[in-house]
């Protein structure tokens, strides 16, 4: 997986397809190639996909929650994302993002409006609650190991290079201490976002109640709301057969908008 150096941070990133950019911005406790396995086949059919792994996640080499950096701040993550576009030469991309990515994506859009061409936000919420309390329990390393092992045993194995096989039970802490810390975007900040957005959550998600999402859905300039039925927070997991022709129908609909804006001729519909 290619390297690149960025933002202080020796950022893993893996790369596939050609066209307009698109990133991808994986959740906690994820990877770029691992949590985007099942929309990547058809993405690649019309973007340049590039997904890295987030600071302190996979590959990636710098910014781990150790005792030199104990924290994972949204703001750092944002600012890594936008120093990758930078050294990529991306002046524009579209950008998607899930969970803490999500989060990510969000900040991204409200600093740097102009540089995205649409936004696609799954499974986040602006609101602190119910993520914070949903995030202590379900993060909990404790609760991990003694309930869900074979989770635990994929993230010992996931983030090995940040630290050994116990990098993940920093690693989650912080995702949590970030969630109880972050700065909350306002609704002056969300209305800065005004490339084309689709806001999609589950309709049983703990971390966001539909409401919430409806929210954030209305408050951006150009925003979509998709709510899967019968899905929690990993709908990228659980209920594919929906979310990737809603994806597929958001980008078709917005493509001719987004191209026209880049200066790229128009192609065909991505199709699910």
């Amino acid at each position: 997986m290619p390297i690149i150096r960025a933002n202080g941070l020796d950022q893993a990133v893996h790369e596939v397809g050609d066209g307009p950019p698109l990133l991808l911005l994986h959740g906690a406790g994820g990877t770029g190639e691992d949590q985007f396995a099942g929309l990547l086949p058809f993405l690649t059919e019309r973007f340049r996909v590039i997904a890295p792994d987030a600071r302190g996640h996979g590959a990636t080499i710098g910014g781990s929650p150790d005792a030199g950096q104990p924290r994972l701040a949204t703001a750092d993550l944002e600012s890594d994302v936008l120093a990758l576009a930078d050294v990529l030469g991306l002046e524009t991309f579209h950008l998607l993002g899930y969970s803490m990515g999500g989060m990510t994506a969000l900040h991204v859009a409200a600093r740097a409006p102009a540089r995205l061409e649409t936004l696609v936000c799954i499974s986040i919420t602006t609101e602190r609650e119910p993520r914070l309390a949903v995030a202590r329990r379900l993060l909990d390393v404790d609760r991990v190991l003694r309930d869900d092992p074979i989770w635990a045993r994929q993230l010992a194995a996931r983030h090995r290079p940040q630290g050994g096989a116990d990098a993940w039970r920093r690693l989650l802490p912080a995702v949590v201490a970030d969630i109880a810390e972050q700065p909350l975007l306002g609704p002056a900040d969300l209305r800065a976002i005004d490339a084309p957005t689709l806001v999609a959550a589950g309709d049983r998600d703990p971390l966001v109640p539909v409401p919430q999402a409806q929210a954030l859905a209305r408050q951006v300039r150009d925003g979509r709301l998709l709510v899967v039925p019968d899905a929690g927070h990993d709908v990228l997991g659980s209920r594919l057969s929906i979310l990737r022709p809603a994806i597929s129908q958001f980008y078709a609909s917005t493509m001719a908008v987004a191209d026209a804006r880049a200066g790229v001729p128009l192609s065909t519909e991505v199709r699910s």
